[in-house]
């Protein structure tokens, strides 16, 4: 693998730290802002939105400047976004800087998964993707917990300065490591946006709101569920998000590997056995052992669609991959937004704090649907084009045979 896809793993290290970060430290930020558990969650939703109006946004203005170029302004745009966040005198401040930091946040993997892919052959793109990702995943065993330890130990405002220096780091890793490139030449907005018409680009992104979205419904009430529920201490929290983290490690691997052998198969396998692990947590919940185990799985399971599903929007959209790379980024947050919310309207409703879970599997259940209609329509297509190709092929002539 090039080592372009180490600084393109260090900034997706640094995004990944802030973006779940925020988890461990919901209940220290809503008490210093004085608001509620299911109101600090809309930090959480605000940041999904952030990314989903920010990938195309800012993947759109990129088109203007090398890819390089612009992984290094994104970087600097989230080292900003967690100053303000670090810094915020009321809550509404904090959900601005979120916000900002957000931004760079899907047009930095949608760019990155791009320029990923063509630094290796193609029967290696979803490893290089989820080598890029690895970045991410590693962030949730290393950059969450020692910011969640930090933020409950010295407070949760230094915890967001250390993650815009990762930010500055980030910056420089991409700098100096990722080759430069000449900008896309022959790009428009109307030939990028062409790719949105195939039901296929439009049904991956659909799974990823709806596969990924489950993940968060269970994650973003993790720190209450664990506390209330499981009967862990707050400080144990730490220790259960790296669980959470290598759980994310191995399974974004292994999503990589199989998806560029056998994809369609590994998103079943995966969707599927997540919804029926999501509901179980609900049972789980209420015991220490098995709420670490499920945590695992939980991580495991939901990394394990994001290569798959990446390369699948890569692959459908293959004439203009930039943008619609990038949404599908928007996409994965667009489902953490979603779950969050709903996760949020469970919890208030008085439901308990285990009933997020059952959102998630509801989510998961939905996304292994779409996929099914997704193979269903594409083998279709297929049958469908062999025969045409069949009816317009020309008759076979005979040949006459030779004189003797």
């Amino acid at each position: 693998m090039p080592l372009a896809l180490l600084a393109l793993a260090i900034g997706a290290f640094g995004i990944g730290t802030t973006e779940f970060v925020i988890m461990g430290l919901l209940p220290e930020v809503a008490a210093d802002f004085q608001v509620s558990i299911p109101t600090a969650g809309f930090l959480v939703t605000g940041y999904a939105l952030g990314v989903v109006l920010g990938a195309p946004l800012m993947t759109v203005l990129g088109t203007r400047v090398t890819r390089k170029r612009m992984l290094m302004l994104l970087m600097g745009v989230f080292a900003v976004g967690n100053v303000v966040s670090a810094a915020a005198p009321v809550f509404g401040v904090m959900v601005a800087g979120r916000v900002i930091t957000s931004l760079a946040h899907g047009a930095f993997f949608g760019i990155g998964s791009v320029v990923a892919a063509d630094l290796v052959a193609p029967q290696k793109r979803a490893g290089a993707i989820a080598m890029m990702f690895t970045g991410l995943t590693v962030a949730n065993v290393v950059g969450v917990p020692l910011g969640t330890y930090i933020g409950q130990g010295v407070g949760w405002r230094t915890t967001f300065f250390v993650v815009a220096a990762l930010g500055v780091i980030g910056l420089l890793g991409v700098a100096r490591l990722v080759p430069e490139q000449p900008r896309p030449v022959g790009v428009r907005l109307r030939h990028e946006l062409a790719a949105f018409r195939d039901v296929q680009v439009l049904l991956a992104m659909a799974m990823t709101v709806l596969g990924f979205g489950g993940v968060f419904a269970a994650i973003t009430y993790i720190t209450p569920m664990m506390t209330e529920v499981a009967g862990y201490s707050a400080s144990s929290v730490t220790w259960l998000l790296v669980l959470f983290g290598l759980g994310m490690v191995g399974g974004n691997l292994l999503g990589g590997k199989f998806a560029d052998r056998h994809l369609m198969p590994m998103l079943y396998v995966s969707l599927g056995a997540l919804a029926v692990v999501l509901s179980l947590f609900t049972l789980t919940a209420h015991n220490k052992i098995a709420a670490a185990i499920t945590i695992v799985l939980i991580g495991g399971l939901g990394f394990a669609t994001v290569p798959p599903l990446q390369k699948r929007v890569l692959d459908q959209a293959a004439g203009a991959p930039t943008l619609a790379s990038a949404v599908n980024i928007g996409a994965f947050n667009l489902g953490n937004a979603l779950s969050a919310w709903l996760g949020g309207l469970v919890i208030a409703a008085g439901l308990g704090y285990t009933a997020p879970n059952w959102v998630g599997a509801a989510l998961a259940a939905s996304a292994l649907v779409l996929a099914v209609v997704s193979s269903v329509l594409e083998r279709r297509s297929m049958v469908a084009r062999g025969r045409l190709v069949t009816q317009h092929s020309p008759e076979p002539v005979a040949t006459p045979a030779p004189q003797r």
